[in-house]
């Protein structure tokens, strides 16, 4: 049971982080390489407000969801979006996306490294034990668990109830089938670009309260959050968070009761084998 709950609580913030990615890559159509360096600058701002004022990182979350969302519009609409108007397929834009970002994730790394420095950084907030269903977790895992699905669900229901979110999944599927019915397909590609990255600072904020990170542990990150969004379907939010679920059990298993040093490989052999037997993800449609 304890290997059980531990693995929810982690696969809920993964769900988190991922969701952002999925967002951007399975919305706006992005493959963005720097989306965990977008993670990690929402870890340090909740790190720095904590320390220089004691600022609660669930508070933190309220001033770096704008600020991330501001800054990821303003990417797309700079770096990204020359990219979409001159691209002549979805192949293309994404080859260019990825070489973009790319760059975009050592600029990133290079700015955190010289404005926070290389060493690792952590705090303590919350970090009593919590007994629950027979066993002590920490009280940040729950509290990060709690908020992460607070915001999946407010995002599912979003996008599934809002005219704006039943228009960006509109340009997911069929952007120039949207473009006939009026759909501004640029402007909310933007939109869900820099809803991706605003939601992936704020994982960054939550999961600062119970991991240790440094500048340059955001590709990590993006890894785990790609084999998440493309095991659950691209674009798809349910198989985003069954896939993380997935992922935080199987690691929280492999880590208690094989190896700590084999939970990596234990997650990219999920991926290859779901790849394999399932390449639509496990919510997706097979391509006709």
């Amino acid at each position: 049971m304890d290997v059980i709950v531990t693995g929810l609580l982690l696969g809920g913030t993964y769900a988190l982080i991922a969701m952002g990615l999925n967002l951007q890559y399975g919305m706006a159509r992005i493959m963005n390489l720097a989306n965990g360096e977008m993670l990690v600058a929402g870890a340090f701002a909740a790190f720095w407000l904590y320390g220089a004022g004691q600022v609660s990182p669930f508070l933190t979350v309220v001033l770096v969801a704008p600020l991330a969302f501001a800054l990821n519009w303003a990417i797309y609409m700079v770096f990204l979006g020359p990219l979409v108007k001159r691209a002549k397929s979805r192949g293309q834009l994404e080859v260019d996306a990825i070489l973009t970002t790319f760059g975009l994730s050592f600029v990133a790394v290079g700015i955190m490294l010289a404005v926070f420095g290389g060493d690792y950084f952590s705090y303590s907030y919350l970090s009593f034990p919590v007994a629950l269903l027979g066993g002590t977790y920490g009280a940040n895992r729950l509290a990060a668990f709690v908020a992460a699905v607070a915001i999946c669900g407010a995002l599912y229901l979003w996008l599934n109830r809002s005219r704006p979110g039943m228009s960006i999944r509109a340009i997911a599927v069929a952007p120039d089938s949207a473009r006939l019915v009026g759909i501004d397909v640029g402007r909310l590609a933007a939109l869900a670009f820099a809803l991706g990255g605003a939601v992936t600072a704020t994982g960054g904020a939550l999961i600062s309260t119970f991991l240790t990170l440094d500048a340059s542990t955001g590709v990590l990150f993006t890894l785990k959050a790609l084999v998440i969004v493309i095991m659950g379907g691209v674009g798809d939010v349910r198989g985003t968070v069954v896939a993380a679920l997935m992922l935080g059990l199987l690691e929280t298993f492999v880590a208690s009761v094989i190896d700590p040093g084999l939970t990596l490989a234990a997650a990219y052999l999920l991926f290859v084998t779901i790849l394999l037997f399932r390449p639509q993800g496990l919510f997706g449609r097979k391509t006709a």
